[in-house]
């Protein structure tokens, strides 16, 4: 054999060799099942985050996971509160088709451990589907979605009965009830109309001993015992709900069992992490899912103390920071377990950042970035706009940016597509395999139209117009923002769904492609595609509606209201309270 044909030939067989070594790798990645870990932040704006444009607040961890992996720039909520949002996450499907969605502007969420509403049970979501794969699946963090429906410990819309193994963390979600210091947050000015009322009414019977002793006319002893216990009653009705919020919704369970009421929050942080880092160790071995779903950043904006003044951009900074460090932490146990090449993981946000939190002139709510409005506000971008992260080493392009419209409901058929599983065939599922583009064998979204609700009500459409590329964008209701001029509803702490709103007939067009800030509204005047656009979304809607089907409303007034035959209790109601954790700090930290 002559040295240019031996050389030749060497050259191939290394070529071959490199080539079959790595469609090897990548068939032997794609039908092994991954490991999964999905990352969700409560409240936090896709502007609060480096990768998205951030200049302020230090986020290496979540910068990390998007140069080693691929960026969703409009990546979407289903809702832009947090309950209705993680339903469509969990399930892939919109909030109104189970019945997660409020006709009511006060209950947006479940708003008590101790209701009957939650997600339903005939409901199937992502860990039931992988469950059914052979994945040991576990939930760390925030749930929030329902806990019982008739008897205290029937326990059916727990965690472990949508398709979990393990769950530790909080069945309701953190509020700034949970820390005895803070302002109430839940239903705040309910409160004080509460309390109004009970003054009226006890001072009543006071005013009328006046006349009774001064002998103006006669008041009966029975009259005034009668409207006395009559403004106790009323007192005791709504006290023995709200004067106990954090005893009735800040507790911490482990599986079934109530481990603190109530939660010391000084140390949930920490605890959850540790419960975090030992479920990637129990299940090293694979395949699993973990779903960490952090309290960070909602409000109180509970923070260790190495990371308060961490950052420059006050409390919130540091909380966004210090959950940044906890997705270190995550990745780190990942790595070190060399579990990372063989593991995808996702990070999200569960809705946009609350713009109306503040506490004596202190902004404590993130950054959506350039986009208008925020948690709450049914269709502006800052409210269903998120961070959309994946990483799978080997699988996924590093660095990659998709510009295409995606949401959160797409986790549900992409996770079904990678571990494995039968999507439900029974019911409409409206996310879409994001795999495919993911990997860059499409270059568009399946999705052409997506449909955006506050509560039950639709407030806005998107139409992404693949022929083009351009994304068309069409507001029927938006929220009505308070003081006049303000980007939010300060006013009401947040903005409604219905009543205090704009209608808009014919609606508002922007060109979402062009416009993200939504500050161009397109008319007749100057767009002449605004009537077919227009006609073009509202023959989707239609299409849309034809599929929605009745189904018990989950935030009914009787489901929404405390019921204290729910009420999860350790020890004997109403004297509830117990910490089974040990005083040993977390070695966690």
């Amino acid at each position: 054999m002559t040295w240019p044909f031996r050389k030749w030939t060497c050259w191939l067989s290394v070529h071959l060799w490199c080539l079959f070594g790595a469609l090897s790798s990548a068939l032997m990645t794609r039908n092994s099942r991954p490991n999964i870990v999905l990352l969700m932040a409560d409240d936090l704006g896709v502007g609060d985050v480096c990768c998205y444009g951030n200049n302020t607040v230090s986020t290496p961890n979540i910068d990390r996971l998007a140069s080693e992996g691929v960026r969703l720039t409009q990546h979407l909520a289903a809702a832009s509160v947090c309950t209705p949002s993680r339903t469509a996450f969990l399930t892939g499907r919109y909030p109104v088709r189970s019945g997660m969605a409020s006709p009511f502007n006060l209950n947006r969420v479940l708003t008590w451990l101790g209701g009957s509403g939650g997600l339903p049970t005939n409901e199937t979501t992502f860990a039931k589907l992988l469950q059914h794969r052979g994945y040991r699946t576990g939930l760390i963090g925030k749930w929030h979605q329902g806990l019982s429906c008739a008897s205290r410990n029937d326990h059916c819309y727990h965690p472990l009965n949508h398709g979990f193994d393990y769950f530790y963390g909080l069945p309701f979600g953190l509020l700034s009830d949970c820390q005895a210091s803070r302002t109430p947050e839940l239903h705040r000015w309910l409160r004080i109309k509460l309390w109004m009322s009970t003054a009226v009414l006890g001072l009543v019977p006071v005013l009328l001993l006046v006349p009774k002793y001064a002998r103006w006319f006669p008041v009966p002893w029975k009259v005034l015992l009668a409207l006395g216990l009559l403004a106790f009653l009323f007192f005791l009705s709504w006290y023995s709900s709200y004067g106990f919020t954090r005893r009735w919704n800040c507790i911490l369970m482990r599986n079934h069992d109530i481990v603190q009421q109530p939660m010391r929050e000084e140390r949930v942080t920490s605890l959850l992490l540790k419960e975090a880092l030992a479920f990637i160790d129990r299940y090293k071995r694979g395949p699993f899912l973990l779903f960490v779903s952090f309290l960070h950043v909602h409000t109180p904006l509970i923070t260790k103390e190495k990371f308060v003044g961490h950052s420059k951009y006050g409390l919130y900074g540091d909380n966004v920071e210090e959950m940044d460090w906890m997705v270190g932490r995550i990745l780190e146990a990942l790595d070190r377990e060399r579990l990372s090449n063989h593991t995808l993981v996702y990070f999200t946000s569960d809705n946009g950042g609350r713009l109306e939190v503040q506490e004596g002139g202190a902004q404590l709510g993130g950054s959506n970035g350039v986009y208008k409005g925020g948690k709450g506000m049914g269709g502006w971008e800052g409210g269903i706009r998120v961070p959309g992260i994946f990483r799978w080493p080997t699988v996924l392009e590093a660095g990659k940016v998709i510009d295409e419209p995606t949401s959160l409901m797409d986790i549900y058929p992409t996770l079904s597509y990678v571990g494995g599983g039968i999507l439900p065939q029974d019911r409409v599922i409206d996310g879409r395999n994001l795999m495919p583009l993911l990997e860059g064998r499409v270059s568009h979204s399946d999705h052409e139209f997506l449909f955006h609700y506050c509560g039950v009500y639709l407030h806005t459409a998107r139409w992404h117009q693949k022929d083009c590329a351009t994304v068309w964008k069409v507001h029927y209701v938006t929220p009505k923002f308070s003081p006049d001029g303000a980007d939010a509803c300060y006013g009401s702490g947040i903005c409604s769904c219905s009543g205090d709103v704009t209608y808009h007939d014919p609606p508002l067009l922007f060109d979402i492609s062009r416009d993200p800030s939504e500050a161009r509204p397109l008319s007749p005047d100057n767009e002449a595609l605004f009537d077919s656009v227009v006609k073009k979304i509202e023959a989707a809607i239609k299409e849309h509606r034809r599929t929605l089907t009745p189904v018990p409303q989950q935030f009914s007034v009787f489901n929404t209201i405390w019921k204290p035959w729910l009420q999860p209790c350790c020890g004997t109601f109403p004297f509830c309270g117990c910490d089974k954790e040990d005083d040993i700090l977390s070695t966690a930290w």
